[in-house]
């Protein structure tokens, strides 16, 4: 037994030895910061505005940011950055009212807080507008250019080394190693699109070699995203990403920026993409502030490598609602109180719905009305419309209906078939997009959507089936996922004709709010301004081993555990 528990001992000291460090204990961080974006601070309402039956959630708007709460949330995370010692600064990537445009009281209200939050902590903040920011200030009331930066002053353009005319970009040195390119990405002639023409990109190009003149890395900020966060971002999307992306994206590594903060599109995601000659860029995309999840990233750099990880705002004071906003009841407040984030998720699946339901309209969905198979298509989203709709339960329920048709809905929480949809979305919103772990969740939605091929597409050909699928797997750019298919073949046994049809019309969502690349978004490391050529790899290889390590480690540990009781209990 000596022997035995000897060997143990070895073992464990052997692996607990062998265990690599964490990227982060290689070199020492030099600075850690925070990156809030779309914090869209509302003023507050009087009363609230209800847009449907809900007792609780029907306040949530089409945006599904939570307005009211905004001024809470945008309090409680500046007392975390406050409390949190490691923070020298913060990065607000656009967004930062609501109705900034048109209502300057906005910004006037949260840059009282900025205030106030630098001068208690002596931490600096900076911003950069976004698409609800500023306009031509043409309007009575409407925020100009110029008045953001008088604003904002104190926020990063005080500190300008560089500026671009006609524009908010700017530069400023965020310490003695890192410099900031704070780059307008907004066209005050579109509510939404970008202006990234090609002197701003050339802009930043210029910006980013100046920084390594003088021997500092550069960090970008804006708030149009750079790459991709959705498969077919540019088509659901367009207004989010800014123009010729991918050759923008390839100026910008190539000038050695490693990383750009953006905001726009509400999600927590991170892509990176590697240029021709080799080098990489993230853009990490934040998700808003006062939505769902109520995220903010944490970055840690050093040399060598940079870590990031997301941070929750998980309570408000809550209870002030009830005397600030005519509508409040003691009921919501017990709702927050109960759990803050969860409140906020029904929140926004609330209004996610809303806006998916728009999303079903011809000019959302980009079918042509004279295609071929326009009426086909037309006749299954009215008739999905429908169907997510139909409660699962009771008489004449989605279940009682598929059970009819030989198909079986798992059992589940789900009130209808949009409760499964905008679970999906809220998972793309969070960062948590993992297909194989909600293999129920979109069996489900898959089986609920088959009921249309028996109802409104029951007299469609199998030829025709077929060719409209083909049109509309064009049309996206986007492939069916074959374990997928499989799963409605073997499920279902339907017709290839029709899964084939039913995979075209289900693809966009299953690919953008379903799955994720491989890139992990909230929490994770990339290489350093120290690191290249093979680092990442390297990296990479040292991470998996210590997850290897760990699961040695801790098997180990389990198995000396189990024989020490053994012993205890022969002894007993």
């Amino acid at each position: 037994m000596k022997k035995i528990i000897a060997i143990f001992l070895i073992l464990t000291l052997a692996v607990s030895t062998l265990v690599v460090p964490t990227s982060a204990a290689w070199s020492i961080v030099d600075t850690t910061f925070a990156v809030a974006s779309d914090l869209h601070y509302e003023l507050q309402e009087e009363e609230l505005e209800w847009f449907s039956e809900d007792p609780i959630f029907g306040y949530a708007n089409r945006r599904a940011a939570m307005e009211n709460e905004s001024r809470y949330i945008v309090d409680e995370f500046l007392n975390q950055c406050a409390e949190n010692e490691k923070i020298e600064f913060i990065l607000i990537p656009g967004d930062i009212a609501n109705e900034g445009r048109a209502v300057k009281q906005q910004h006037l209200e949260i840059v009282e807080k900025f205030k106030k939050f630098e001068q208690e902590t002596g931490k600096q903040i900076y911003v950069i507008n976004g698409n609800h920011d500023a306009g031509k200030g043409e309007k009575e009331g409407e925020t100009s250019l110029e008045e953001f930066r008088e604003i904002y002053y104190e926020f990063g353009f005080s500190e300008a080394l560089s500026t671009m005319e006609g524009n908010l970009s700017y530069t400023a040195d965020l310490n003695e190693k890192y410099r900031l390119i704070a780059a307008d990405s907004c066209d005050i002639n579109r509510s939404t699109g970008d202006g990234m023409t090609d002197d701003r990109v050339e802009w930043v190009v210029n910006e980013a070699e100046k920084a390594f003149a003088d021997g500092k890395y550069p960090i970008l900020m804006m708030h149009h995203n750079l790459l991709d966060h959705m498969p077919i971002q540019g088509l659901l999307s367009k207004d989010f990403i800014i123009r010729n992306h991918i050759s923008t994206a390839e100026k910008f590594a190539n000038a050695g920026i490693k990383m750009v903060f953006t905001g726009h599109e509400h999600c927590s995601d991170a892509n990176t993409y590697t240029s021709s000659k080799g080098n990489q860029i993230t853009d990490f995309a934040t998700t808003a502030l006062t939505m769902y999840p109520l995220q903010y990233r944490i970055v840690e750099m050093s040399d060598e490598v940079i870590n990031y990880d997301i941070a929750t705002v998980e309570k408000i004071e809550a209870e002030k609602l009830l005397n600030d906003v005519k509508g409040y009841t003691p009921e919501h407040i017990a709702e927050m109180n109960k759990g803050l984030n969860a409140y906020a998720k029904k929140f926004l699946k609330n209004g996610v719905e809303w806006r998916l339901e728009r999303g079903f309209q011809d000019e959302q969905l980009g079918i042509d009305k004279g295609a071929f198979y326009y009426d086909i298509v037309r006749k299954a989203v009215d008739g999905l419309n429908d169907i997510l709709n139909t409660p699962y339960r009771g008489e004449g329920g989605v279940i009682e209906q598929a059970k009819a048709k030989g198909i079986y809905i798992p059992e589940s929480n789900y009130v209808d078939g949009w409760d499964v949809a905008t679970e999906l979305v809220s998972a793309h919103y969070a960062g948590e997009e993992d297909y194989p772990l909600m293999d129920r969740d979109v069996t489900i939605l898959l089986r609920t959507m088959c009921l249309i091929l028996d109802t409104e597409l029951a007299m469609i050909t199998e030829e025709e089936l077929m060719a409209a699928a083909t049109a509309i797997t064009a049309l996206y750019g986007s492939t069916p996922p074959d374990d997928l298919a499989k799963k409605l073949e073997l499920d279902l046994g339907i017709s290839h004709g029709a899964q084939c049809f039913l995979l075209a019309i289900a693809t966009p969502l299953l690919d953008c709010f379903a799955n994720d690349d491989e890139v992990a978004d909230n929490v994770g490391s990339i290489k350093g301004y120290a690191r290249t050529g093979s680092a990442d790899s390297f990296i990479n290889v040292t991470q998996s081993m210590q997850v290897t390590l760990d699961k040695i480690y801790e098997t180990l540990m389990m198995i000396f555990t189990f024989v020490f009781r053994g012993m205890d209990y022969i002894k007993g």
